[in-house]
């Protein structure tokens, strides 16, 4: 059974892991071992996989447009386990015909996360991060993407905000910006731990992203060392991994401790 942490000053609990949800919708220019073109996911084997998260405390399900139809997959089969589990998705960038796109208007902010609402069935998201491109801190700063993310929790339709950076001057914007910062970092790359330790300091939650090296943890030694050396960083509050597989998935948990 995997433990929680707040997420952010006076927020709710979330579990130490988070489960990452690309591969239930897209097989396109993915980073995992084995490369494009695996086959989707049925929908009984994603039904076991949310139930094989709920038995073991994972609660933390991350999602975004950009995944393919993840977002609709999740909605059609969430039913009663939507209550229980910290529902968080993306708004930024669109993935078509195999390649990206990135759109941070206030038209497009708030038209989708009204289309995440409608694709995941629920009439509210946990959070919402602003999925950046690689100049982020301009888009932080210069769009109107964090203000349009800050009006639709105002207005009930998302609990927490922040953004999923790429730069310590991004994160550490988006950290001043919002309630959270997703950074990439893991035993071997720890140019953003800045952020991390700045968000540690504001009382901001921290979600770490590619922090098994995006499944090529073996190239960086133990299972359990690289996840412990993320869950036992200052400021983290949980560590997004992607696997539709069950052994995976326990095998995580088992090294989380």
């Amino acid at each position: 059974m995997i433990a929680q942490r707040p997420f952010g000053a006076g927020g709710r609990n979330v579990s130490l892991l988070g489960l990452g949800t690309v591969k239930f919708g897209r097989n396109q220019n993915v980073r995992y071992p084995g490369g494009d073109g695996f086959s989707l996911p049925t929908e009984g084997a994603i039904e076991a996989l949310l139930d094989l998260c709920l038995e073991q405390g994972i609660t933390l399900i991350d999602t975004a447009p950009a995944y393919g139809t993840s977002e609709e997959r999740l909605g059609a089969l969430m039913g009663t386990r939507r209550e229980k589990f910290f529902l968080m998705s993306k708004t930024g960038e669109e993935f078509a015909n195999g390649s990206s796109e990135y759109i941070f208007t206030a038209q497009h902010t708030r038209r989708s996360v009204e289309r995440s609402l409608m694709r995941l069935r629920t009439d509210y998201l946990d959070c919402v991060l602003v999925h950046c491109s690689r100049d982020d801190a301009r888009v932080l700063a210069e769009t109107p993407v964090m203000e349009t993310l800050a009006a639709l929790k105002a207005e009930g339709k998302v609990g927490a905000i922040g953004a999923s950076t790429y730069t310590i001057a991004g994160g550490k914007l988006a950290v001043d910006m919002s309630d959270c910062v997703m950074v990439a970092y893991n035993a071997s790359y720890t140019q953003e731990k800045p952020v991390i330790d700045y968000a540690a300091r504001k009382g901001k939650a921290v979600l770490v992203k590619k922090g098994l090296a995006s499944g090529h943890v073996d190239a960086l030694g133990a299972l359990r060392n690289n996840i412990r050396f993320v869950l036992d960083t200052p400021g983290v509050t949980s560590l997004v991994f992607g696997s539709l597989n069950p052994q995976n998935i326990l095998s995580n948990i088992a090294a989380a401790g």
